[in-house]
C-alpha cells in the first residue's frame, strides 16, 4: 500500500500518513523502526506494510517492502 507523510516526530519516530483516499493513518515508533529509514518529511510517498488494520513498516515508495 502507498501513502504519503502527514507528519512525522523525529523524536518518537511516529508519525501520520494520508493514504490516497485521504484517510489518515498513524504508525508507531516500531512500524518506522522496522525499517531502514532515518527520517521522514512531509509530503514524501511511502510504502506501507499494514496488518489488521494497523502499519507495521514503513519505508520510501523507491524501496521495496519486506518479502516483496
Amino acid at each position: 500500500m502507498q501513502a504519503t507523510v502527514r507528519s512525522f516526530d523525529q523524536a518518537t519516530r511516529s508519525g501520520t500518513v494520508f493514504l490516497d483516499d485521504g484517510t489518515v493513518l498513524a504508525f508507531g515508533a516500531a512500524a518506522f523502526d522496522a525499517g531502514p529509514l532515518r527520517l521522514l518529511r512531509t509530503g514524501q510517498r511511502v510504502n506501507l506494510a499494514v496488518s489488521e488494520g494497523e502499519i507495521t513498516y514503513v519505508t520510501l515508495s523507491t524501496f521495496p517492502l519486506p518479502g516483496s
